[in-house]
């Protein structure tokens, strides 16, 4: 009953729908942008992140990765910078991402960091990657870790994207790929596939409805209060 709930504006919550959840299905294939984090000749977060748009067009989704060279570090160039808008563009084209980041002193390396932090939470009433589903590798050269897949599962979070349960470390990367830069079959590669059909299927359950998902109570009462003191403002004119 409204009346245990005294905080709540009753105006502004909804009970969730089963209905709502259960949009118009895009027939398009999934849009997949994939961002890894070395500069490297050799750098086998890229390498991995090929082997993971292969397995990604396979399973039918469409997929474009971003080539970090050359984007300035944050804050250090305009918004407007070629680079920087060519990544903002690819987030926004995007239904779902793949980050893999090699594992740099117990941590996700600068490189993945500062395409995220080139990403904003917000462009005015446009969130770039609200609702857009995530998923994450990363690349040892030693044994395996977790340290930079937990790292950008928080700020996967932060950037209210749906990030998957499944993830992948490969541990000892140049063991793992041939001199032509593909993936040896292994228990890390079956990893990877796992996580690629997983993000396929998230995205294909959530694209159509991500909008729905991600409205909030808390900003309906936002807007709601804005609308208020509006035609509040415009009345005693």
């Amino acid at each position: 009953m409204i009346e245990d709930l005294p905080n709540l504006v009753s105006g502004c919550v909804e009970k969730p729908a089963m209905e709502k959840l259960r949009g118009a299905a895009s027939t398009h294939a999934p849009r997949i942008a994939l961002l890894y984090g070395s500069l490297r000749e050799r750098s086998y977060s890229r390498l991995l992140t090929f082997e993971a748009a292969r397995l990604l067009e396979h399973l039918g989704a469409e997929t474009r990765i971003f080539d970090p060279h050359g984007l300035p570090l944050p804050d250090g160039a305009a918004v407007d910078h070629p680079k920087v808008k060519e990544l903002r563009e690819l987030s926004l084209w995007s239904e779902g991402q793949v980050w893999t980041s090699p594992e740099r002193h117990g941590a996700m390396s600068a490189v993945l960091k500062a395409q995220i932090d080139w990403i904003p939470l917000s462009v005015g009433a446009i969130r770039p990657t609200q609702g857009r589903t995530l998923a994450l590798m990363q690349v040892s050269g030693g044994s395996q870790s977790f340290n930079a897949v937990n790292q950008m599962r928080v700020l996967g979070r932060w950037m209210r994207m749906v990030t998957i349960p499944n993830q992948s470390s490969v541990a000892k990367a140049f063991q793992e790929f041939g001199p032509e830069g593909r993936m040896r079959p292994s228990s890390y590669y079956d990893r990877v596939v796992d996580v690629m059909e997983e993000l396929v299927k998230f995205t294909l359950l959530t694209r159509d409805v991500s909008s729905y998902l991600t409205d909030r109570y808390s900003e309906r009462k936002e807007a709601a209060e804005a609308l208020e003191a509006r035609l509040s403002l415009a009345a005693i004119r």
